[in-house]
């Protein structure tokens, strides 16, 4: 198949790659991985064993009129521990190459097919400047959207990242959660091709 490029040319993609079937339930899998796996899990308290002191029991069993205590260490005391101590912890899900790559398809063809992918032979700029892009966005039509390049672009980059809801990426850092949440994608037909190269 092919797809037209802003200008009258078109690229030739794969039918495998860019007309593939939309599988809702394997894309919010694999967005969810991915966010899921972006969590830190670093969250730590210290439970009555790892609260320093409390080694001997604070005073007899019987007799003093006190309730019973083993410890003052205990989360019933002041300064004592955590009664369910949050522990570091790794949130990542497994996710198989082969269902990360169809998910990404899967994303590709249905934004093709929605007319919010938009392929450019080139989106560099001759200086990095914010006005330079967003003159370059006008001319597609885009508010909000992802830009990819093959190779980052440094003037683009720095033109760019001034401008709210507009990100930019290079074709082999392409993730699900940047596609699906990008109201248009407009890629360079390098970007493209390298995409194609990846997703093989």
């Amino acid at each position: 198949m092919e797809i037209s490029i802003q200008g009258g040319n078109s690229v030739d993609v794969s039918d495998a790659i860019f007309g593939r079937d939309f599988s809702e339930a394997l894309v919010h899998q694999v967005v969810t991985a991915y966010l899921a796996g972006g969590r830190a899990g670093t969250k730590a308290q210290k439970n009555r064993s790892a609260v320093s002191g409390g080694g001997r029991k604070p005073w007899r069993q019987k007799g003093t009129g006190n309730a019973r205590a083993g410890t003052i260490r205990s989360p019933l005391w002041r300064s004592g521990g955590v009664t369910f101590a949050a522990q570091p912890r790794d949130f990542s899900h497994k996710v198989n190459r082969k269902q990360y790559r169809a998910a990404l398809m899967a994303i590709l063809s249905e934004l093709l097919r929605q007319d919010r992918l938009i392929v450019v032979e080139s989106l560099s700029i001759d200086e990095p400047k914010t006005a330079l892009v967003k003159a370059k966005l006008a001319d597609l039509g885009v508010e909000r959207g992802l830009l990819v390049d093959a190779e980052l672009d440094h003037n683009l980059y720095l033109g760019s990242r001034n401008i709210s809801n507009i990100h930019t990426l290079t074709a082999d850092r392409l993730d699900p959660v940047s596609l699906v949440g990008a109201d248009n994608v407009v890629m360079t037909r390098a970007a493209v091709e390298k995409i194609q190269e990846w997703l093989s």
